[in-house]
């Protein structure tokens, strides 16, 4: 039997829920400058396959990588690490500002 390869495991914010078992996550991360050796901040979005639709906006939540589930869906929801307290609009502005 094959074995798998390692799967990446990610940690990040739920900023849309629009779609049917599908969720949009927000994935900050810090880069260094090659130039100026000063850190910025990167945010990447993932879609990420939510079979229960059980996520809302504002979720913080742990993903990891699997196979292609549709053209741009390889990520699965592992589980939900904090629920949200306040609205998305006011999450995203937060991690925009950081």
């Amino acid at each position: 039997m094959k074995e798998r390869g390692i799967r990446r495991k990610l940690t990040g914010v739920v900023v849309g829920t629009k779609m049917d078992k599908t969720i949009v996550v927000m994935v900050s991360r810090l880069k260094k400058h090659s130039t100026y050796n000063k850190f910025i901040r990167r945010q990447t979005k993932y879609l990420v396959h939510d079979p229960k639709n059980i996520c809302q906006e504002g979720d913080r939540v742990r993903i990891i990588e699997s196979r292609p589930i549709s053209r741009l869906k390889r990520w699965h929801l592992v589980e939900i690490v904090e629920k949200s307290q306040m609205s998305a609009p006011e999450v995203i502005n937060d991690l925009v500002q950081e």
